[in-house]
């Protein structure tokens, strides 16, 4: 049976070591949030990150646009948010409605204020390992490895999903640390073969269900982040029982990675500040 990642165990260590460093500050930080539409889906993921900033004394503010707004609205009110000098942090809560060009208007969080990294300027930044912090999901990865001292550099591995959030910046940061990897979409062919070979698993593509048990080597480690909803419930892309039956390490859905991505927004908060103060 394979050791739990209890990421939100983690993710609360982490919040309560950061609310001593906020307390030091001389000032509240802020972080706004910008949602469009606000699905219940997406309230729930807004409620996370204000239960945090209040634990934390963060002043959250969020701005809401109607579903309708195009992406010029959009992109002018981002950028007044921008210049704006009260919020240290901003985050687009995605997805957006697909007829908003999402990059662009991501693009206008300037990287000082990108605590979730996901501007070109920012991801450009992480690719050639100049970016000052973490993307969330990457983040919360590595404080997992770190915290159950996995030795996994020498290992092979493979992200299956290609997306903003999950697959694209893990890759990045996979490139970075000199780790041999494969990245699969969910529509691969013969994606099991992939999978199969792999020492850690990393998967993003929020597909219930898509990774079972016979795609899995005995002894791997898996890292679920993706999401999605069945039956009513929260699940993730590993078929759970059964893979935690041959894994070494596995991250559950809730409890792994979700908490650990939302304690990393903060931490990012707190380094971008600092990093403009030096």
């Amino acid at each position: 049976m394979a050791t739990l990642l209890d990421g939100k165990a983690l993710a609360g260590q982490i919040i309560e070591e950061l609310r001593a460093e906020y307390a030091k500050l001389p000032r509240p930080l802020s972080l706004a949030i910008v949602v469009v539409g606000g699905t219940e889906a997406i309230r729930k993921f807004v409620a996370q990150k204000e239960k945090v900033a209040h634990e934390l004394g963060v002043n959250f503010r969020m701005h809401e646009y109607d579903a309708a707004i195009s992406t010029d609205a959009l992109r002018k009110r981002m950028a007044a948010l921008a210049h704006d000098a009260d919020p240290d942090g901003i985050i687009v809560q995605l997805p957006l409605a697909e007829h908003i060009n999402q990059q662009s208007v991501l693009n206008a969080v300037p990287p000082e204020k990108d605590v979730d990294v996901l501007s070109a300027r920012a991801l450009g930044n992480l690719f050639v390992g100049k970016q000052r912090v973490l993307p969330g999901v990457v983040g919360a990865v590595k404080a997992l490895l770190e915290a159950y001292a996995i030795d996994w550099t020498k290992k092979a591995a493979v992200i299956v999903g290609a997306g903003l959030l999950v697959g694209k910046p893990m890759a990045a940061w996979l490139l970075n640390e000199r780790v041999t990897f494969s990245v699969v979409r969910s529509t691969t062919s013969d994606i099991g073969d992939y999978i199969r070979r792999a020492d850690v698993v990393i998967t993003g593509v929020g597909k219930p269900g898509l990774i079972t048990a016979d795609m899995v080597k005995d002894g791997a480690i898996v890292i679920d982040a993706g999401t999605s909803e069945s039956a009513g419930k929260l699940v993730g892309d590993v078929d759970f029982e059964p893979v935690s039956n041959k894994a070494s390490f596995i991250t559950p859905v809730p409890g792994g990675v979700g908490p650990l991505t939302v304690a990393m927004i903060y931490k990012n908060l707190l380094e971008l500040y600092r990093a403009k103060k030096r």
